[in-house]
């Protein structure tokens, strides 16, 4: 039986990272397995085909902080709680799908309104978040009104999708959820999509002349390895770990070039690079389409996730697997769901350890492509959306009997 489908996406939809891949890919799965979907978010953003996207109100200002918390924020989600019913009396959902807490909170509100079920897709936990960005100290008196209130919204859904064992267990133990009440729904990837540049025979496989004309744009020597990052640029990001670890590799001789692709911040990370002296081995393009994502990834020898926060997932992961290659992370649970044993692993904000495991794979390509063609494999096998999507309809149908 096909639902209707309410999703309340309090961001700006679509910015080509994170969670933004996550509500894309599920709405995507969802509306080909028959299903339609709606999605309620924020004026700013970019509008992709395909979707049916309704948004709040423009607003006389651009928010400063388009990635985590912050003031601006709420006049955004305040008019995202007025949007949403109107949207939701002219739709009328079967059931209503909100991501982040603050979407979590709204459909909370909204489901007791119009009498459908709430499912909520957990992402991280929301005060780790805001302690991650620096907009509350762990130690004062906000922490525990933000804990308090993620408490309160988390026992709001019907049910709840997390990205990973460890999102489950932080509801569990944290905040007392029931078990029962949460299913694990990894992040996917569409393997048709990412796929290498040496599996010559895929249909979207990327061209070697496309990879080796945007190498000359990039002025990238073609003796040098180059090593990617896709991602958000900041601290609990690991973007200055990232950086000191490509410091103390290229002080080694490694003839290695880093391609640190993302936003926000670039100016203050190119200021690092110059400071540590590595500035022409380091390029910054800045955000790059999600359409053009395979592109870029395919110039990469070796990808990195240096990612310091213990609760988020880590899509891009995922996409690095599909196009075979081989991953360096921290040594955190959610890499290890991931990548299994085929990770190349450094303790958690260890540059050191973290060269190390980039010098390793680099100076042994045979080793490097057998690793490659293993995650690529486990992504294949193991972290398909259309299974999620499956597992998606699952959780639906269990609510709404």
């Amino acid at each position: 039986m096909p639902y209707r489908i309410l999703m309340i996406a309090p961001t700006s939809f679509f910015l080509d990272y994170g969670c933004h891949v996550r509500i894309l890919e599920e709405a995507r799965i969802l509306q080909k397995l028959g299903h339609r979907v709606k999605i309620v978010t924020y004026p700013i953003g970019r509008n992709l085909p395909g979707l049916d996207i309704e948004r709040t109100i423009r607003v006389p200002f651009h928010p400063r902080h388009e990635v985590g918390p912050s003031r601006s924020k709420i006049l955004l989600d305040a008019l995202l709680a007025w949007k949403s019913p109107i949207a939701a009396l002219r739709f009328k959902p079967t059931l209503i799908h909100a991501h982040l807490h603050e979407g979590a909170l709204i459909g909370g509100v909204l489901s007791r309104l119009i009498r459908a079920p709430l499912v909520f897709d957990f992402q991280g936990s929301l005060t780790s978040e805001m302690v991650d960005h620096r907009f509350i100290s762990p130690n004062g008196m906000f922490f525990k009104v933000a804990h308090w209130l993620e408490r309160q919204i988390n026992r709001l859904p019907h049910h709840i999708l997390t990205s990973s064992q460890n999102a489950a267990h932080v509801l569990t133990h944290d905040f007392k959820i029931p078990a029962e009440r949460i299913t694990v729904l990894s992040d996917c990837v569409n393997a048709d999509t990412f796929t290498p540049i040496w599996d010559c025979g895929a249909e979207h496989a990327v061209s070697g002349a496309r990879v080796d004309e945007l190498r000359a744009q990039l002025q990238i020597p073609r003796d040098r390895r180059i090593v990617v990052y896709i991602g958000l640029l900041d601290e609990y990001r690991g973007t200055s770990v990232l950086l000191r670890a490509a410091a103390d590799l290229l002080a080694r001789g490694v003839n290695a070039h880093f391609v640190v692709i993302g936003f926000p911040h670039i100016e203050r990370y190119q200021a690092l690079a110059r400071e540590l002296g590595i500035a022409e081995r380091v390029t910054f393009p800045g955000r790059v389409a999600y359409e053009q994502v395979p592109l870029w990834l395919s110039l990469g020898d070796v990808a990195l996730e240096p990612k310091m926060s213990a609760t988020e997932a880590a899509g891009k992961v995922l996409n690095y697997m599909a196009m075979g290659l081989p991953v360096v992370a921290f040594d955190i649970p959610v890499m290890r769901e991931y990548l299994g044993e085929h990770g190349l692993y450094a303790p958690l904000g260890d540059a050191h350890t973290f060269a190390d495991q980039i010098q390793t794979l680099l100076e042994h390509p045979p080793r490097a492509q057998e690793i490659g063609c293993a995650v690529r494999a486990r992504a294949m096998a193991r972290f398909d959306w259309m299974y999620a999507g499956r597992e998606i309809e699952k959780v639906y149908g269990r609510i709404l009997t």
